[in-house]
Formats: C-alpha cells, structure tokens, sequence
C-alpha cells in the first residue's frame, strides 16, 4: 500500500513537474503553438478622447491638437442619434457635456447642443479645459475623412445593434480594419464587435482581464488562444491619486487597489503578450511619474490627456519610442 501511494505521489509530481516546465517554456515562446497576431500599428503615443486635458473632449480641434503632437493613435467614444448618424461623444446623456436634458439616442445629428465652453477632466479632477470656437460634436465619418492614415481606438459605448453595424460599416468604407481597434468594457458586446467584423481588432473586455489574469497565475495562459488584439487596462495606482478622483478611498479599499495593482501591473505577462503580437495600453496617464512608470513596465502605449506632455516625455526619454 505504501509503495502505491509513493508511486501514485511520484507520477503526480512528474505531471505537476512537467507542466510547469511546459507552461514557461511557452510562456517565453507562445509562437511555438501560437499564430502571432501582425498588427499595422504600434502606438507610444495615444490621446484620450483627442487630448480632453488640452481641449474639449472628443472634437475635431482636440484630433487636429493632437495629430499636430504627431500622436500614433486617437481614443475616442461613439454613439448613434436618432436618424442613424455615428457621433464622437463619450456619453449618451448630453447633461455633463452640453448641459441639455436628453441624450444622443433621442435626438437627430442637426438638432445636437454645442459643448459646454468649459468641461472638467475626468482624470485630472482640479484640471477644467476651456475650449475655443469648435464645440460641435462631430461625426465619426468626419474623424475617418480627416485622419486617414491614423490609428484610432473606438470605445463602442452601448449595447446597441445598429451603432456596432453602422461603426463596422464605416470602417469598411473608409478600408480601416488594419488602423482601428475597437470594444466595450461588457464581453457581451465585445461578442458582438467579434462577430460583426472580425477584421477589426479586439479590446480585452472586462471579463477577459478577469480571465487572463486567471490564466496568467494558473500557468494556463500560455495554452490559451486569444482572439483579442489589445489588452488595454488602468494602472490601479493612479486611483491612489487624489488629484485623479474626488472620491475619498478608505484604507481597506486602498489597500485593494494596491493588490490589484500588481497582480496586474506585471512585466512577465506584457511580455508574454507581446510576443503573441498582443498590444498593451494603459490609460489614463496625465503625468512623467506615471509615463515613466508605465514604459518601465514594458507597456506599448500610454494614453493621456495631455498629448502635449506626453511628446515632451518622449522627445526627452527616446528610449522609451523603440
């Protein structure tokens, strides 16, 4: 009986052994099982809504500000009005941006409100942005028309049909599969976006980072296909900062956003995902601790609202643009 459950004890500690073994080594050479994705762009340089910190958010002026800063990549959100138009606009409810009770859903493109003149920035809380004449909430055709050879990464904000179709059919249009990447925080619609233009390339929903970090500290990962294309998350630490958020943490809730920091904030795993031809993004970065920070990490890209710093960052740190 002894010498059945050493045997037993044996073997199974051969099997653990050996898909340890297995598991690094495909960690350090994924293209052993896996196809490397071959993206057309890499982006250092990413502007958060256009640059929300140097203009108004998400209109053509704050596109311009930051193609003039030669970004790699403009970050914006879409929604779809009434008579079927796809407009440039983080939320659906036109109050914190206009100041009109309604939202973009219920109205037709001609009838929508100017921006206000004056908007906060949601990740620089002290920090208002006082913009110039252009206030209009522009089309994404427009967006598409004026930055041709631009990356852009589109937040698709809602779970809505005719919106996904209309964004995958402007992408056609304009033959932009190879510079836009597109998804949603919710795995539902991210299915949606997969299914209606798998040409497009994937965000990470929020369910997938959960997943993959799963698959990260289990030794899983390196077996795992991978349809997504971007893994573009927070840097937790940057909720520590008062100055990001008026929300007041307390210590238990601090101390969890310290964990999750670095289960997430981890080399290894960007690593990995780069050499799967997987790009990371970590948004939104509006300091040089923070930029510096990050590109240690070995991230792809920063997105900021402050193209303008961060060009200065890179200009001044060029071994951070190889």
């Amino acid at each position: 009986m002894e010498f059945v459950a050493f045997v037993v004890l044996m073997v199974f500690l051969a099997l653990v052994g050996g898909y340890i073994v297995t598991s690094l080594l495909l960690l350090r050479f994924p293209s052993l099982i896996h196809k490397k994705k071959n993206l057309k762009f890499r982006c250092r340089h990413i502007s958060h809504r256009g640059g929300a910190g140097e203009n108004l958010e998400n209109t053509m002026a704050a596109f311009k500000h930051a193609m003039s800063l030669n970004t790699e990549m403009l970050e914006l959100d879409c929604h779809v009005t009434r008579d079927g138009q796809v407009v440039v606009s983080h939320d659906e409810s036109l109050e914190r941006a206009c100041g009109y009770s309604g939202k973009i859903s219920g109205m037709d493109y001609k009838d929508l409100p100017p921006l206000k003149p004056c908007l906060n920035v949601d990740f620089s809380c002290c920090h208002e942005i006082q913009g110039g004449e252009d206030r209009q909430i522009p089309l994404l055709r427009d967006v598409f028309e004026a930055f041709p050879n631009l990356a852009i990464n589109i937040d698709i904000k809602v779970d809505d049909d005719e919106l996904i179709t209309k964004v995958s059919d402007l992408v056609r249009e304009y033959k932009r599969e190879s510079l836009t990447g597109w998804g949603n925080r919710s795995d539902k619609v991210v299915t949606k976006l997969h299914k209606q233009n798998p040409d497009i390339p994937l965000i990470f929903s929020m369910r997938r980072v959960v997943l993959l970090l799963f698959y990260f500290y289990s030794g899983l990962l390196p077996f795992i296909p991978l349809k997504e294309s971007l893994f573009e998350v927070i840097m937790p630490s940057i909720l520590l900062d008062e100055g990001k958020s008026p929300m007041k943490l307390s210590k238990k809730q601090r101390f969890a956003i310290r964990i999750v920091d670095a289960l997430m904030m981890r080399p290894l795993l960007f690593k990995h995902l780069e050499r799967r031809g997987i790009q990371t993004y970590l948004w939104v970065l509006n300091t040089e601790d923070e930029f510096e920070r990050a590109f240690k990490l070995g991230v792809h890209g920063v997105m900021t609202d402050f193209p303008t710093k961060l060009t200065e960052f890179l200009d001044t740190n060029p071994q951070y643009r190889k």
